[in-house]
């Protein structure tokens, strides 16, 4: 099937949309790793400040929450980029990010469970 020149360039319009939706979703993934960085040394700060060694326990699950939230940006944006390059090699290795960013958020939300932090099983 031949693509005429309007049809080509709307198809290049939607890729470079796709692929810069795609680094806005990566980069408010990276910014929320930084915000939760941030907000885990402050509370860490904190509780070493006012000894309050059993409330350490809160310092991690802190860190767990953002890095669960994350990780959900992060594989959006995987899946971003597979939509407009679906090659057997992405699907492949979109296929491997997918299942080793789901486990590691499974064993987060099952950490912040276990801690009574986390409402309801992950999905």
């Amino acid at each position: 099937m031949v693509l005429s020149p309007s049809e080509v360039g709307a198809e290049d319009a939607i890729v470079n949309s796709v692929l810069w939706l795609k680094l806005a979703v990566e980069s408010v993934g990276a910014l929320v790793i930084g915000i939760g960085m941030v907000a885990t040394c402050v509370e860490f700060a904190r509780t070493n400040l006012t000894h309050q060694i059993r409330d350490r326990n809160s310092v991690r699950l802190t860190l767990a929450r953002y890095m669960a939230l994350a990780l959900e940006f992060q594989l959006g944006a995987d899946i971003l980029a597979t939509s407009v390059a679906p090659s057997w090699d992405m699907i492949g290795k979109l296929g491997a990010i997918a299942v080793l960013r789901t486990a590691l958020n499974y064993f987060l939300t099952r950490e912040m469970q276990q801690e009574g932090e986390a409402p309801g099983p992950a999905i």
